[in-house]
């Protein structure tokens, strides 16, 4: 069973700026400026890269240049922090309309957001806030996603978040709300699996059980990460998705675990803080690639013996 393949080469206009490079089976890193020359000397040009289309949102300059230079020798996914998808307030039309220029420029392989919100009024908070999974809440982020999805002519997938809270007033689980964003909006889906083992641990559930009851089958590009480990004021063990670390062992066998039902996804390794020398990221991403390419191994061999 594989997962959603967003952005089929046949999508891509024939007056494309870019060569078309494929992305099913590949791990990939967070673009970072500072690794651009090295990136650059890399041969052969393996992988993918993600960027934050928040951070390419001016007219040109230096970040639109590095990032062109990116796109013609690699597939690029393009992660929306800033949407506020799960908030109450209408989208904001100018920033969709970015967004939209950014998908049109840079011809992503992969276009994602979060479910979150992140703003209330004319406020705009530094972060990827909860939401209650209620049958209202469903429909006013289905309402969103199509909203986004039509201003941008695809579909985008949706990233599960990590959670410290939890609501009262909820009446799914968070698999059942997701499942039923996919059937409303057809969006596909980004499964970070360093946020399932997060908000696990936070919560008390099973990572395992979580994942079994997730839609697998929507799947179009899984996120690793690392995470910081605290305590929270009774003393109990805390985890923060940091981004500022390697992925711990723990998600890796996750990951290995989702792998061998799926099949070899798009696979993006998320560091953003405590950024390291492009050797020690581009590592993270081999270890991935390594146990992709030993499930695709596995899944050729069985097609093989079968035919």
């Amino acid at each position: 069973m594989y997962g959603l393949a967003i952005h089929p080469t046949s999508r891509m206009s024939k007056t494309s700026r870019f060569p078309a490079h494929r992305v099913a089976g590949l791990a990939g890193t967070s673009f970072k400026h500072e690794h651009l020359p090295a990136i650059l000397g890399d041969d052969p040009k393996d992988g993918f890269f993600e960027v934050h289309a928040e951070n390419y949102m001016g007219a040109g300059g230096p970040p639109h240049d590095a990032l062109t230079k990116i796109r013609r020798d690699y597939p690029v996914s393009l992660h929306g922090v800033c949407m506020s998808i799960g908030g109450p307030r209408p989208l904001d039309k100018a920033h969709l309309g970015r967004f939209k220029a950014l998908v049109d420029r840079y011809e992503p392989a992969l276009v994602s957001e979060h479910l979150a919100w992140s703003t209330h009024d004319t406020t705009y908070y530094n972060d990827l806030l909860p939401l209650p999974y209620t049958p209202a809440t469903v429909s006013r982020v289905a309402d969103h996603i199509d909203e986004v999805q039509g201003a941008i002519g695809r579909p985008i997938l949706l990233e599960n978040p990590s959670t410290y809270v939890l609501f009262p007033e909820a009446t799914m689980s968070e698999t059942d709300f997701i499942r039923e964003l996919v059937r409303r909006t057809g969006c596909g889906l980004l499964l970070d699996i360093n946020n399932v083992f997060v908000s696990a641990t936070n919560h008390g559930y099973s990572a395992l059980s979580y994942l079994a009851d997730f839609p697998l089958d929507h799947v179009g590009e899984i996120h690793l990460a690392g995470h910081a480990e605290q305590e929270d004021d009774e003393g109990d063990l805390l985890l923060i998705d940091s981004h500022d670390g390697p992925v711990a062992d723990a998600v890796w066998t996750l990951f290995d675990i989702v792998i061998g039902r799926c099949g070899p996804l798009p696979t993006l390794i998320e560091w953003d803080s405590d950024i390291p020398e492009w050797p020690v990221l581009k590592a993270e991403a081999v270890a991935a690639q390594a146990i992709l390419d030993r499930h695709a191994d596995s899944l050729f061999g069985k097609a093989h013996a079968a035919g």
